[in-house]
Parts: structure tokens; sequence; C-alpha cells
């Protein structure tokens, strides 16, 4: 099991629009997806990335869910095979706290001993890609058979 490289960072920020529009006017990121005006998921230019930064608008409410700040890394493994594994590794330390399909990736939500959250995720060949953006049940049993073996390093 080894993660592969940093894929994506997602952050809080006090305003979507506002944030993606600094990195795409400043950076020179791509807007890749929305989610109305209050998330973001942009791509840096020469990425085949899905997504490597996204903003997610928490306002500027004292009653708000989330501070400013960073959300979480996501880190990338080769096949799904190390994400079943680490999935059972975060589950005999206890650390496991969520996991999603995100149809571009499958993924897992941890954190580490201070309470910092991570995700650990397998890229979905580019080829089975959803046109939709969206979140829904991980079904890992589902995926290790459709891709047994299949590293997505190189896509």
């Amino acid at each position: 099991m080894t993660i592969k490289r940093l894929n994506h960072a997602v952050l809080y920020v006090r305003d979507a629009q506002r944030s993606a529009a600094f990195y795409t006017d400043v950076l020179g990121f791509t807007v890749r997806a929305a989610m109305g005006d209050q998330a973001f998921f942009l791509q840096a230019d020469g990425s085949d990335n899905d997504h490597d930064l996204a903003v997610m608008q928490v306002g500027d409410r004292p009653t708000a869910p989330h501070s400013v700040g960073l959300y979480h890394l996501a880190w990338q493994v080769h096949t799904i095979e190390e994400l079943a594994a680490l999935r059972a590794r975060l589950l005999e330390v206890g650390s496991l706290v969520g996991e999603s399909d995100h149809g571009v990736s499958k993924s897992l939500y941890a954190k580490d001993p201070d309470g910092l959250e991570f995700e650990i995720m397998w890229a979905v060949p580019r080829a089975d890609w959803p046109t939709d953006v969206g979140t829904w049940r991980l079904d890992l049993d589902a995926a290790l058979a459709r891709w047994p073996g299949v590293d997505t390093a190189t896509q």
C-alpha cells in the first residue's frame, strides 16, 4: 500500500464565487464543475485530475457549521485493492470516519491522531467518469469486481 501523490485540496471559504474567481484569474485554474454558487471544483493548467482544488462556501455567519480554512487533503493510491487494504487498516486503528463514491473517484475519509481529516482516494479510469458531479454510497466490493488490478497511476 503506497500513496501515489497528493490529488487535491479542499478549502472552506467565505465566498466561493470570489475564491473561484481568484484562483481562475490569478493562478490560471479552470472551473471544471460547480454546485450552484456554493462550491467550485477547479483544475490547474496542464493537470489531468478531475480537480486539483475545491472551494466550498461557509459564509461569515458565526453559526456556520465549518470555519474558513483547510477541510482536507486527498492522497491518491494506485489501485482499488490498495484502497481496500487501507480501508481495513483505517478501520483497525479506529480512524475511518466516512466513505464515498464521487463517480470520478472512490474515497475514504479518516482522521489522524489530532483529529485532522484527510481523504484516501483511487481515481476511476477516465473512460468511466460520469458526466454528473455527485456523491453516492461507496460500494467497494463492486469497484473491486469492476476494476481488478487497474493502476490509474498513468491516467
